[in-house]
């Protein structure tokens, strides 16, 4: 039986010259490097830099949090450039292919760290975190190049499906192994790292369909050899300067950083809320982790193709609003049911806003600067990850230890974004966006008639 052909493999969801197989290849990135978040940042390597690395010091925590504002701060450093260069010299892939192997190498030499090794492990944390971040904001570029403008939303929540049902099988194959090692007799130091090798393996392997079929379709532009970095950075700079040409974008990335404050800080500290506030043991803890990605799974696929019926603004608007009932539950829990409530209702927020952020920021960005304004797009959710967490540490320190009033306060910033988000238009937007690629066009179309004239 002959495998079907490519156009038998087209979807009126994806752009003309795209087949599923690509947009799978493409969403399987997502698959791929949430391991490393998941295992990394989240659940297991995080509590083992306090306990063993830092030893159980008071700053232990501290220290933490402080490298991954380092790492997120680098990121937001030099993302608009690697986007720029991206776009000019059409090299998202190849750059994708450095970030990808990088945090996976960085990702195994911290097995090789232990107690006493704080230098080494900050040093790697960050440069893991680099690579996994400038990776993040490239494989979102490829996003307009896939799929239809109404079908971005739904293409979008596929990768945040596949992504967060790749958070679970890493955790799962790797706490598998830990109960394994725990029942040998085996301590953290010596089964942790053995956890970072399954998530780096994990990474490389599942990310090897995005790098086998999917297409760099952007050509490149003109630029002179010896001065790429510098074309690259003067684009950045005249896209900044024009930012009130595109204010429906600009409105958005502003609104993005403040209510994906309020997503970071619950990602990184609900596992401390479950334990300071609802007194839950790990193993309880852990099952939490699990069922808010599989919830936060269904709400991206779900909501991926709510956006594109209902439209993207008032998509995101839902799930502000879906934020906002999470934290007031939260906060008012006192017994595990309504916090168990509390916490599916922000997994099915979590896998729908951060989708549908994603496809309006495709939605609105010009043709020919997509991957510059994803670099602007990734830039915005790592400071909110600087900016959420800081604030519900800060909150619960001034307050003595309330973690429940910290939550409250943190959760103000989803009613912020919701403010900001009322004064988005996406048919204004979208209209700035194409009629840059159309002087774009026309400007390239005049420079070669007048090179053709004379040439004659």
């Amino acid at each position: 039986m002959r495998p079907p052909s490519a156009e038998t493999r087209k979807s009126p969801h994806l752009a003309a010259d795209v087949a599923r197989r690509e947009v799978w290849a493409w969403a399987m990135y997502d698959f791929a490097n949430s391991g490393y978040t998941t295992v990394v940042i989240t659940a297991i390597f995080n509590a083992y830099f306090v306990s063993v690395i830092a030893a159980n010091q008071p700053w232990g925590t501290f220290a933490w949090t402080a490298t991954l504002a380092v790492s997120y701060l680098l990121i937001m450093a030099t993302a608009p450039i690697i986007g720029a260069y991206a776009d000019l010299h059409a090299a998202k892939k190849k750059l994708l292919a450095v970030t990808t192997l990088g945090c996976i190498l960085f990702t195994a030499a911290l097995a090789q760290t232990g107690p006493g090794d704080l230098g080494a492990a900050v040093v790697l944390i960050i440069l893991s975190n680099f690579f996994y971040g400038s990776g993040e904001n490239l494989i979102a570029a490829f996003l307009p190049e896939l799929a239809r403008g109404r079908a971005l939303g739904k293409v979008s929540g596929w990768g945040w499906s596949l992504g967060y049902l790749g958070g679970l099988v890493t955790l799962g194959v790797c706490l598998v192994y830990v109960e394994w090692a725990q029942s040998r007799g085996d301590s953290a130091v010596a089964f942790v790292p053995v956890t970072l090798y399954i998530t780096a393996a994990l990474f490389g392997l599942a990310s090897l369909p995005t790098f086998l079929w999917l297409r760099e379709r952007a050509p490149p532009q003109a630029a002179a050899p010896a001065s790429l970095a510098r074309q690259a950075f003067a684009r950045l700079v005249t896209t900044l300067r024009r930012a009130a040409y595109y204010r429906d974008l600009r409105r958005f990335l502003v609104c993005l950083v403040f209510y994906q404050a309020g997503i970071q800080a619950v990602i990184a500290l609900a596992a401390i809320y479950a334990h300071q506030a609802m007194h839950f043991t790990t193993r309880e803890t852990i099952w939490l982790i699990f069922v808010v990605n599989i919830t936060a799974a269904v709400g991206a696929f779900f909501f991926g193709h709510l956006q594109d019926r209902l439209g993207h603004v008032p998509t995101v608007a839902l799930t502000l609003i879906l934020w906002i009932i999470m934290v007031l539950l939260a906060w008012a829990a006192r017994g595990p049911l309504l916090f168990w409530a509390a916490a599916n209702l922000a997994g099915v927020a979590m896998g729908a806003s951060q989708s549908a952020g994603r496809a309006l920021v495709g939605l609105l960005a010009p043709p020919a600067q997509r991957a510059e304004f994803f670099g602007l797009w990734g830039l915005a959710v790592k400071l909110s990850a600087v900016i959420g967490p800081v604030t519900y540490g800060a909150a619960s320190w001034i307050t003595g230890g309330d973690h429940r009033l910290a939550m409250l306060i943190t959760g103000s910033y989803f009613v912020i974004g919701l403010i900001l988000l009322a004064g988005v238009n996406v048919r204004r937007g979208r209209r700035a966006a194409l009629r840059t690629a159309d002087r774009n066009s026309r400007d390239e179309a005049g420079q070669y008639f007048h090179k053709d004239k004379t040439a004659r």
